[in-house]
């Protein structure tokens, strides 16, 4: 993956840091505040969930009656979905679709 350092952040994250750890790739990242962050030596890495297999970014209609808080929002490709009860929920229309689960690392990174 690519360094693409999040400037101006100053938590250091981390096992017990108080955010969500989400599986990504090989490694885990924290979600809050509707970014992803690795850490990375001295600073944090934004990074974003890739569309794939696991977690389509397709029309997939799934029953929704949540209104989705911003703070729940999830970098995903090149949209943002929501964290709806573990999994990504995505506004289209008049209802929303279900573009797979977050899921917490198998690995502490």
């Amino acid at each position: 993956m690519t360094c693409s350092k999040h400037d101006g952040h100053e938590h250091e994250h981390g096992p017990g840091c108080g955010h969500r750890r989400v599986r990504h790739g090989d490694h885990a990242d924290y979600l809050h505040d509707g970014h992803l962050h690795a850490p990375h030596g001295t600073h944090a890495d934004e990074h974003r969930l890739e569309v794939d297999r696991g977690r389509p970014g397709v029309c997939a209609p799934v029953e929704c009656d949540r209104r989705h808080d911003p703070s729940t929002a999830v970098p995903h490709g090149g949209h943002t979905d929501f964290e709806a009860g573990g999994s990504l929920h995505h506004p289209h229309g008049d209802h929303c679709d279900l573009h797979g689960r977050l899921e917490p690392p198998a690995v502490r990174k």
